[in-house]
This record gives structure tokens, C-alpha cells and sequence, in this order.
């Protein structure tokens, strides 16, 4: 049995889960997330908990039985807490800034970077080199902040670019530091 399948999802207070055959929608404080899972996973509410189980041991049903469970735990967990991911912008003159429901950033090319806020994300500009981008849907906010590093990714040499605030860059030396023969 899967060590992360077979735990059961405790469901919060506020939280309205509604299971309609393979499609399973979550409605709470933050938001409402709905997802269609594989038919033949089965999933059940009892006592206040959501459940997931296989039907067999087939290794398709192995392996969608932890993954339907964590997507459903990350829809609860969504609708309640907001997940977010946190950007910082590095670099002399580069900076973000939000215009309505735009984010604006200047990031050393001969124009402005212009990213519009999708459905379901919330971008924050809190200090002109740092963007807070948070969602109910962990993987449209994951996928949204992949996108805006996408526009300027660090560089090795001086750490100039965009990233996130928990990665470390490994930095390379340059042709100074380059062995003479």
C-alpha cells in the first residue's frame, strides 16, 4: 500500500469538498478548485476526512494512488492557505514595480517587461526588487513564477537576474580567475 495514499486528508472547517464521479471540486476562504482525477481511483469522504484507494495492484494504480491523494491535499490546502512563491530581483537598475493589474519590470533590456496577471494568481510588488506571487492552485502559481524568472534568469557571473528567494546561485570566477600557464 502507498505510505502517502492511504493517509487520509482531513478536511477544515469552511471547506465544502463535492465529489461528482471522477471530478472533485473545493470550495473555501481563498478561492474554489476543481480537477477531474482518473475514474478508476476511489474516492470517498467519511467523517469529516477524504480517502483515496486503488482498486488493484496494478502499477498504473500504484503509482496514481499517492498522486491523486497529493493533488487533492494540495486542494485543500489551497483553499485555505494560499500557497506563494517569492522572487527576488538582482541587479543594478533592475527593479519591478505593479500597474494595475500588470507587472512592470526593467531588467536591463532597451524596453519595459510587461507580465499580466492570470486568473486565480495575485502578484505583490512589496519593495522594488522583490515579487510575491500567490494562489490557491499550487501549480499555476509555481508554473506563473517559472515564467516570470523565465525573462531574466541569473546569470553565474555577477548573480544579476531574477530568482527565487531560497535559491543560491553558484558563481563562477571569469577570465580573471582563469590559471596562467
Amino acid at each position: 500500500m502507498s505510505r502517502i495514499g492511504r493517509k487520509p486528508i482531513v478536511i477544515p472547517t469552511g471547506v465544502d469538498v463535492k465529489i461528482d464521479g471522477s471530478t472533485i471540486t473545493v470550495k473555501g476562504p481563498k478561492g474554489t478548485l476543481s480537477n477531474t482525477f482518473h475514474p478508476d481511483m476511489i474516492i470517498g469522504i467519511e467523517n469529516g476526512e477524504l480517502t483515496v484507494a486503488r482498486p488493484s495492484e496494478d502499477k498504473m494504480h500504484k503509482s496514481l494512488h499517492g498522486l491523486t491523494r497529493t493533488l487533492i491535499a494540495n486542494m485543500v490546502e489551497g483553499v485555505v492557505n494560499e500557497f506563494k512563491k517569492e522572487l527576488e530581483v538582482n541587479g543594478v537598475g533592475y527593479r519591478a514595480a505593479k500597474q494595475g493589474k500588470d507587472l512592470v519590470m526593467n531588467l536591463g533590456y532597451s524596453h519595459q517587461v510587461i507580465v499580466p496577471e492570470i486568473d486565480g494568481i495575485t502578484i505583490d510588488v512589496p519593495a522594488p526588487n522583490k515579487i510575491v506571487i500567490h494562489g490557491p492552485d499550487k501549480q499555476k502559481v509555481g508554473q506563473f513564477a517559472a515564467e516570470v524568472r523565465e525573462k531574466r534568469p541569473p546569470e553565474p557571473y555577477k548573480g544579476k537576474g531574477i530568482k527565487y528567494v531560497d535559491e543560491h546561485i553558484i558563481r563562477k570566477e571569469g577570465k580573471a580567475g582563469k590559471a596562467k600557464k
